[in-house]
């Protein structure tokens, strides 16, 4: 064997099993002086058992603990400042910050004007609603989030989402009941957002894993920018459809008919453009404002060439009337009862989960690189009230946006101020401009998108993928491949499938090793992780690196069989001594269930018919405790569980090999 004592070590350790291998040594004080007990957790009673839990699960942060000790006005105030947390950290604002904010809240507001009319257009809507979004969602957010640097908005992937699902319920986008459903499904994404937030289970959204969430964003940008490709050619007729074979098949067959070069020259020509801004941005930090301020410079020139070249005659699509105005109120459009009910229920809950994972994901990333934290359960109340408030007043589902975000972050903000800023210059939009924007070429607002969702494709992340978990890699493929061959629902739904096999996998199929004693110390390790580690004589160490539950009980105990098999072949064939002791090392086992029980006195009796004694090392509190009341340890022998793997081989090995 590679991983094993000296020969002369060898010699030594089988003199010494022949004369005292199955025996205990209890007369000797320099080997048992050092030995502790593993001692037992105090017995909890079946409710402080339960209460533990609970709070663990949903109170880990402990929300109230700030709440106790306090006067009952000192508790209003507190309660107020945990609904609004503006006005907690509004106490500090000064001039400075606002002048950070406000530059910030200027520059996205001309990043967003444009992207929203677009986005509303990816959702099947007229584009008053994509800045009537942008007005009233921001708004609720500055009041209610405790990110300082997410800005809100109507969102690509979000948007197509919305429109794909929504059009397949009702084909008409154009009828009043497509517009209700938007209504509806936006009012419970918010609702699912909301109660994701008020009953803690903001961890739900962490089973979409990084990788699958790297694909369905990368798989949507595509599809995105494909869809674009009806008004950056001015194509007519336009598939349905999101899959890349029906949209190239969409784009080909009206190419000798329906494509207009006069719009595909304004289209190539402004998006080389948002290129180049977005390029020199990129290589030049101190200039990301050219970016941010270059989608407004499109519209504004594309709108003026249009206008005075009247290329609208000539077949160049625009947008034409924006309604003005504040937002209407639409509380009496949503479905509360009805055959449109369940459908806008189902909808709103997808859209919600997508776009609550984007929001926190960009939240933290930002939080992150302030050195501050966010509350998550408090993101998700912020952001589900925000939806269900935007339902009720012409909006529809809004959510974190990257682009802008980051654009914000450049900028210099400070706080959620920025986000008021960007409202205010929506509401004077709303308000005054939206007559200007009726020229404004479709082929423009296609340039825009393309050039937005690119970021959301991140080739390094997948190459990284690859190089650290190849099932992460299959996860982010499965997830971006669905997206484009089939549509965004179907990659969602492969991504989360993905994820949870992944979860299925680790948690059916743990890992297990065999342990060695690395030279000069008592520390034992994985032989395979150091080559260097020997085993000891008569012995076999595993250890489990998992709990063990009625998922991975079986599997767990036939793993340590066949190890207890494979390694006495290797230890007869190279004249080591045969294995007296096996020692399970369960110090990563944090609970066991009645099937590991069960498991363990099957592998207790397999290892009995062997002439195998079993012994234990270093089980957790929860571990012991169940041992203790399963009566296992009584079967084991209470002599035989240790504290570390040293004791037990200082125990039960040949005298010196854990010296």
């Amino acid at each position: 064997m590679s991983h094993v004592l000296s020969d002369e070590a060898v010699a030594n350790a089988m003199e010494e099993i022949k004369n005292n291998l199955s025996s205990r040594r209890p007369d000797d004080d320099n080997i048992l002086s050092h030995i502790h007990k593993v001692s037992t957790p105090p017995k909890q009673s079946l409710f402080q058992d339960i209460k533990h839990n609970f709070n663990e699960t949903f109170f880990s942060d402990d929300p109230f603990g700030k709440f106790k000790n306090q006067t009952g006005s000192r508790r209003f105030v507190l309660g107020l400042q945990t609904v609004f947390p503006i006005f907690e950290w509004g106490r500090y604002y000064n001039l400075k910050s606002f002048k950070g904010d406000l530059i910030a809240g200027l520059t996205i507001a001309s990043l967003c004007i444009p992207q929203d009319i677009a986005y509303a257009n990816l959702a099947n809507l007229e584009p008053h609603y994509g800045l009537y979004t942008s007005f009233v969602a921001p708004l609720v957010y500055a009041f209610m989030g405790s990110s300082r640097d997410i800005a809100i908005g109507p969102v690509a992937v979000v948007s197509l989402l919305l429109g794909t699902l929504l059009t397949d319920e009702i084909p008409n986008f154009k009828s009043h009941e497509y517009l209700r459903l938007v209504f509806t499904a936006t009012f419970f994404a918010g609702i699912t957002q909301m109660a994701l937030g008020l009953l803690r289970l903001g961890f739900l959204i962490d089973f979409l894993s990084h990788a699958a969430i790297v694909g369905f964003m990368g798989g949507a940008a595509i599809t995105i920018a494909l869809q674009q490709l009806k008004g950056l050619l001015g194509i007519k007729q336009f598939t349905k459809k999101t899959d890349i074979i029906s949209v190239m098949r969409s784009v080909f067959s009206a190419a000798h008919h329906s494509w207009n070069w006069e719009t595909i020259v304004i289209g190539v020509a402004f998006l080389a453009f948002l290129l180049a801004t977005k390029y020199i941005a990129k290589k030049k930090k101190n200039l990301f404002w050219v970016a941010a301020i270059s989608p407004m410079i499109c519209v504004i020139v594309s709108t003026f060439c249009v206008y005075i070249t009247r290329a609208d005659k000539k077949g160049v699509a625009i947008v034409k009337h924006i309604r003005n105005g504040v937002n209407p109120s639409s509380v009496n459009e949503i479905y509360f009862s009805g055959k449109y009910l369940s459908a806008g229920i189902r909808i709103g809950v997808i859209s919600g989960m997508v776009a609550l994972t984007e929001a926190v994901a960009i939240g933290r990333t930002f939080a992150a690189m302030k050195d501050y934290s966010i509350d998550g359960n408090r993101e998700m109340v912020a952001l589900g009230t925000m939806n269900v408030i935007g339902s009720m007043t012409s909006c529809y589902v809004a959510t974190g946006s990257f682009s802008r975000s980051a654009v914000n972050y450049m900028a210099g903000c400070k706080t959620a101020v920025s986000n008021i800023v960007m409202s205010i210059v929506l509401l004077l939009t709303l308000l005054v401009i939206t007559p200007l924007f009726k020229y404004t070429p479709n082929a423009v607002l296609a340039s825009i998108i393309i050039t937005a969702v690119m970021s959301l494709i991140d080739i390094k992340a997948a190459i990284l993928l690859w190089k650290v978990d190849k099932f992460d890699f299959l996860a982010c493929m499965g997830a971006f491949f669905g997206v484009i061959f089939q549509s965004v629902e179907i990659g969602l739904l492969i991504a989360v499938a993905i994820s949870f096999a992944k979860i299925l996998l680790q948690v059916t199929r743990p890992r297990t090793a065999v342990l060695g004693k690395l030279p000069g110390t008592t520390v034992y390790r994985n032989i395979l992780q150091y080559p260097k580690a020997s085993q000891i004589p008569g012995m076999l160490i595993i250890r489990v690196d998992s709990a063990i539950y009625f998922s991975n009980s079986n599997y767990i105990k036939d793993r340590i069989l066949k190890w207890l098999v494979d390694e006495e072949i290797q230890r007869t064939s190279s004249e080591f001594p045969s294995i007296q002791y096996l020692v399970v090392e369960m110090s990563p086992v944090t609970d066991i269930d009645t099937s590991g029980i069960h498991a363990f006195e099957d592998l207790l009796k397999s290892l009995e018919k062997r002439d195998i004694q079993l012994l234990l090392a270093n089980p957790g509190p929860i571990v012991i405790e169940k041992l203790h009341a399963s009566m296992l340890s009584g079967l084991i022998g209470e002599d035989k569980i240790f504290l570390t793997v040293g004791d037990a081989v200082a125990t039960f090995g040949p005298k010196g090999a854990d010296l």
